[in-house]
């Protein structure tokens, strides 16, 4: 596989939420559902994927960085955390400095490196297992552990990934109601979505994948959740309009007010104002790393905006109005 870095299109030094952004961008760009005319968008799509599994997880990505091991995550160099900076060897210390019989190291004048042209890989091993082998002829180049050429056969290779795509109503990702997806296989499991799911959030179900010599891939779930007509995200709150009648702002009472979980009654009191926020408890969405009561997870709120809307026959009102006038000052805060 190409750089990881260059298939995503940043910098070394991006930052988690920028690589997180560019694999976004590409995935949507380059998902097989939008490309089925295009096979290669498909690859491309893999390589995309399979480079953000790399640089996502700390460890592997400061591996990659250190070149210890390649983009598909193989090991570059079985020598590497042994001594000296990658194979210049171990003259000066094992492992990282010191060098005296002892102290987990070697004397300078036993070995200085690998660049000797004359260096018995047979000596080499001989002195670092415990002195030289008392036999005529030299034992076997194996290598280390085995390896021959000094570079370990890479393992075989799971079978490739299964992207899929799941479209998820804007009121279950809040409440975190458990989806259904039917696997390539035909096999429709029931799927849990984690607390705080986002759109373009990925889910991995392992072995959901191709077949391949190393055992199954995985199945890669793209979380793809829908806008809604009324209700809009806020972190983790649920914010709405809510239009309420003038003779409900002016006598106040109960009024029914919709949220995911189904409507609720809301109490406005007498005087109510428009652009008034309500707050509604626990009606918002599923927080991420947050507290769980009763195997749920804790929610954020929902937060109602009153809007007064006026009514369509004006004549009515203003007979009963009559010469009518507000004393209030509402511009007053303004100078005006």
């Amino acid at each position: 596989m190409a750089d990881p870095y260059k298939t995503l299109g940043v910098a070394r030094t991006a930052s988690e939420k920028e690589i997180k952004s560019a694999y976004r961008t590409l995935a949507k760009e380059l998902h097989p559902d939008r490309n089925k005319d295009n096979p290669k968008a498909a690859e491309k799509f893999s390589e995309a994927t399979a480079a953000y599994d790399l640089l996502s997880d700390k460890d592997k990505r400061a591996q990659f960085d250190r070149g210890e091991i390649d983009a598909d995550g193989n090991p570059m160099n079985p020598f590497a955390g042994m001594g000296g900076a990658g194979a210049r060897g171990f003259g000066r210390g094992y492992p990282g400095g010191g060098g005296r019989p002892g102290q987990g190291g070697f004397r300078d004048s036993e070995f200085q490196g690998f660049g000797n042209e004359d260096l018995d890989l047979g000596d080499l091993f001989e002195g670092l297992f415990g002195g030289r082998a008392r036999q005529a002829e030299p034992p076997p180049r194996r290598g280390f552990g085995g390896m021959g050429s000094g570079r370990p056969s890479p393992p075989p290779k799971r079978g490739a990934d299964i992207q899929y795509r799941l479209a998820v109503p804007f009121v279950d990702a809040a409440a975190g109601r458990d989806q259904r997806i039917t696997l390539a296989d035909g096999k429709t499991i029931s799927l849990k979505l984690p607390a705080g799911v986002e759109d373009g959030t990925q889910m991995r179900l392992k072995g959901k994948g191709h077949e391949g010599p190393g055992g199954k891939g995985d199945g890669i779930v793209m979380v793809e959740v829908t806008s809604h007509p009324f209700f809009r995200r806020d972190g983790d709150n649920i914010r709405m309009d809510l239009p309420i009648t003038l003779d409900e702002a002016v006598n106040g009472g109960k009024v029914k007010c919709p949220t995911v979980d189904g409507p609720v009654m809301l109490t406005l009191k007498p005087g109510a104002n428009g652009g008034t926020v309500m707050r509604l408890s626990g009606k918002g969405w599923t927080k991420k790393g947050g507290a769980v009561t009763d195997g749920k997870p804790a929610r954020g709120d929902q937060l109602v905006t009153l809007e007064i809307q006026m009514p369509d026959d004006l004549e009515a009102l203003k007979e009963r109005l009559g010469d009518w006038k507000d004393p209030a000052s509402p511009r007053e805060k303004f100078g005006l």
